[in-house]
Parts: structure tokens; sequence; C-alpha cells
């Protein structure tokens, strides 16, 4: 086949849940429906959530009767509190594994340790879990780890969308400084099952479309891994496909983010066969 998918991609259970508890909420809501910063990170998606009303906004409004949607990253606790305050009706659409993060994160302060979290930090979930142990430090490398004073005991957590390399890498180099390390693995299995999908998949074809929103962290690194193994090509719908990309003979494999919903997926892949002569209706599967 000209065109194959990956096994894993697209939206994850968190991601699935979040749209599920918009809808859920548009039915029933008697007034406004506001999210507290896009809900997801896909620019399709908040677009057409707009179009129907759901507005991002960026901290909790003053209006009274306003339901308020927590968007699938999390924020920190006392945001849910000021909402409540302001007599919002707050639906917490976190992803339970980030709220796994921030437990964890709680839970390491709590016993005394210094909070390490592997992660970026500005990135909204980071901000999040960050806000669940004040005091914490995100990393990305372990040259971020230099300001750490020697020797004390660490509570390592990780954003869920980030790499078992990385974090194992982040373990050691902490390790290595001699500090007692307490690990929380609390990357997705989801965001695991994707990323290894992807990888197997461009190892074998000769070119990888990944779909989802460039504000998307896990969609951007899934293309980052792909892009080790074959040429690939990062877009957020079927309007950016350039028919250059691809020549006759050549195989494509496409993966997709966490916050990309299958229809999103599916379009792309209808406008691919199209433009390999394939006439758009398979014989790709849906992904899983």
């Amino acid at each position: 086949m000209p065109l194959e998918v990956a096994e894993k991609a697209g939206a994850c259970f968190g991601v699935e849940r979040a749209l599920a508890l918009v809808e859920r909420t548009l039915d029933e809501a008697t007034g406004p429906v506001a999210t507290l910063g896009p809900l997801i990170h896909n620019p399709s998606v908040v677009d057409e959530l707009a179009s129907r009303g759901v507005r991002a906004v960026d901290e909790p409004p003053h209006a009274p009767g306003t339901t308020l949607v927590i968007r699938s990253h999390g924020v920190a606790p006392e945001v849910v509190e000021l909402a409540r305050e302001r007599g919002l009706r707050v639906v917490d659409a976190t992803c339970p594994y980030v709220k796994q993060a921030q437990r964890a994160a709680r839970e390491h302060l709590l016993a005394g340790r210094q909070v390490v979290v592997l992660g970026e930090a500005g990135h909204p979930e980071v901000d999040g879990i960050l806000a669940n142990a004040p005091g914490a430090i995100a990393v990305t490398k372990p040259e971020d780890l230099g300001g750490l004073q020697r020797g004390v005991s660490v509570g390592l957590v990780s954003q869920t969308t980030q790499t078992t390399e990385r974090f194992a890498r982040i373990e050691r180099a902490l390790r290595e400084q001699g500090h007692e390390v307490v690990a929380s693995r609390t990357i997705c299995a989801a965001t695991r099952q994707r990323q290894e999908a992807a990888v197997e998949l461009s190892k074998r074809v000769d070119e990888m479309i990944i779909i989802g929103g460039r504000n998307s962290a896990n969609t951007t690194r899934l293309a980052k891994l792909c892009a080790k193994h074959c040429p690939t090509h990062h877009v957020e719908g079927p309007k950016e496909l350039d028919p250059r990309w691809f020549k006759a003979g050549m195989k494509t494999g496409v993966s997709a983010g966490a916050s990309t919903p299958r229809a999103q997926i599916e379009a792309v892949c209808r406008a691919i066969e199209k433009l390999l002569g394939e006439g758009g209706e398979g014989p790709w599967q849906s992904p899983s």
C-alpha cells in the first residue's frame, strides 16, 4: 500500500474525555460556556468549539452563571478556587494522567523532597504540575540541574508527553550528582505507544506525515522522532499538503499527535490518496 497509518495514532483517552465533557456541557449548560485556555492543543478543534459559542479565556471570567471547563492540561489549584469564588460552575476536564503527575509532585513536596519536573517550563501542563509543588523546578536536559544543592533528596516527575529515554537520562544525571532520587514515571502510556508506533513506521516508509497542532508538544516530538529516520512533514490539516512531497512509487506513513481527532486524520489520508491517485477511499485503516 502506498499509504499506511501508524497502528497507534491520534486522540488519546484524555483528549477524547475532554471533548466528551464539553459536548455534555453544551447540552446541559443554561448559560455561557468557556474553556480556561484552549481545551486541547489543536487549533481546528478550538475553532470548531468557538463556532458553537465556546470561547477560550485566559483567566476565570467574572460573570456568575458561566460554566468554565478546565483544559485537559490542568491548572493550578488556586485557579479552580478563584473560579468557584466568582460563582462559576467548574467542569474539570484535566486528563487523569496529568492529575496523577500533579499528585506525585505534591506528595514529593510533602515528603520533604526537592521536586524536579521533566518538561518545558511555560507549557500549561508543566505549569500546573509546578503549581502543585511550590519550589519545584522544570528541566529538559541534564545541564538544567546545575542549580540544585548537592546531595538533596529529589522527587522526579515527568510531563506526561515526555519520552522514557529523556526521563532515564535526567534520573541518571541526578544520581551521578549524588542525589537520592525517588522517581515517579508519569509518562502517559498512550504517548509512549504513539511514539513507538510512529518510529517503527518511519523506519520502513519513504516519508512521514505527522498531523496535529503546531502548539502541541507531543505532536512536535513525534515529528522530531520520525525525522531521524525519513523525511517528515508536520501538518495541521489537508490544505497544508504539498503535492511535491508525493512521488510515484513512494510509500507514505501517517501518524498524529494525541490531540488529533480521528476525523482530522481521515481527512488528511483522503487528501493524500487523491494526490497519490488512489481516489481517497482507503485502503488504509483508521488508527486505534
